[in-house]
């Protein structure tokens, strides 16, 4: 009795602790939740770090010096010479048909500078300034590490490649964006604003040119975001940046080169680089938006179409 009284004391106190519950124990509905992060400090997040990196600085710094290059060097080079605006050929394209090219329009026309210089970028710099972008933001994040911070935040994936999209969409406007207005300044400062003449011969009111303008930055924007849709599917599937730029812009050489073969004429409204010639209809009076439309139809498809692609490398791969 006296030996067995502590044993069974000692073992109801044990009884006791365990049934009793742990002031120290975290009830499950306690236990942290791991919130989304929100999206709008994501973007701004993805925004300030784009325009901190030097190299982004440097090309858009050059996007703005070449409109005022090629506004003096034309200025220039005719200096004294009277280049009258008359309207472009049939084949769209200034000098068709007898018309002046759209360079030597511009000694004239403060109105053609700008628009001029960004059909010439949209042929290769501006192209190269997403592409950089569209590397960046999937490759060069995933080679450096950081795109698993993405998913740590966290993060789930489409919602990290529509911050991504919306990035590149950001270089992409402001790209465009400081080409017309370089080019703009340039022409006032070198032709004022007696110079808004249309290639059709109009004279064109400020307000006329702006909204002109305005189009076809909202244009350039759309067509960059195909050039920066394929970019990003590119860009999902490796992990060298470098390779990135040489996929698009070796697919848009190989497009411009395609587009010169007659035998292949079926095969040209499918290329993106097609449409470009389309902004020269800005230029005349009345404006014609057929070619717009249709630039824009196709710059459309190739967009909803690299993303998908980038949606669905995404989605599938490891890591």
């Amino acid at each position: 009795m006296t030996t067995q009284g502590p044993v069974a004391a000692r073992g109801a106190a044990v009884q006791g602790r365990a049934a009793a519950p742990d002031a120290d124990a975290v009830p499950p509905e306690a236990s942290p939740v791991r919130r989304r992060a929100p999206i709008g400090r994501l973007l701004r997040a993805e925004v300030r770090w784009i325009f901190r990196r030097p190299r982004t600085l440097a090309v858009l710094g050059l996007l703005v010096l070449l409109p005022v290059i090629t506004g003096v060097a034309v200025d220039l080079t005719l200096d004294g010479a009277t280049a009258a605006p008359v309207d472009a050929g049939p084949g769209g394209a200034p000098g068709a048909g007898g018309g002046p090219p759209i360079f030597v329009t511009m000694a004239t026309s403060a109105f053609v500078l700008p628009l001029g210089s960004l059909m010439t970028l949209l042929m290769l710099l501006l192209p190269l300034t997403v592409a950089m972008a569209a590397g960046d933001a999937l490759a060069g994040e995933q080679s450096h590490g950081a795109l698993r911070g993405w998913l740590l935040a966290p993060v789930s994936r489409g919602r990290l490649l529509l911050v991504k999209t919306v990035g590149v969409l950001v270089v992409a406007l402001v790209a465009a964006g400081l080409v017309v207005t370089s080019g703009l300044v340039t022409g006032f400062l070198l032709a004022g604003t007696d110079g808004l003449v249309s290639m059709s011969g109009t004279e064109l009111s400020v307000g006329g040119v702006l909204w002109r303008l305005a189009v076809a930055v909202a244009w350039a924007t759309i067509y960059l975001m195909a050039v920066g849709a394929v970019a990003l599917a590119i860009s999902a599937s490796t992990e060298h940046p470098m390779l990135v730029v040489v996929g698009v812009l070796g697919g848009l050489i190989v497009s411009v080169v395609l587009m010169q073969i007659p035998a292949l004429d079926w095969l040209h409204p499918y290329l993106l680089p097609s449409s470009l010639t389309s902004l020269v209809d800005l230029i005349r009076d009345p404006v014609s938006f057929d070619g717009l439309v249709e630039g824009a139809f196709r710059a459309v498809c190739y967009l909803v179409i690299g993303l998908s692609v980038a949606y669905a490398r995404l989605t599938t791969r490891d890591g």
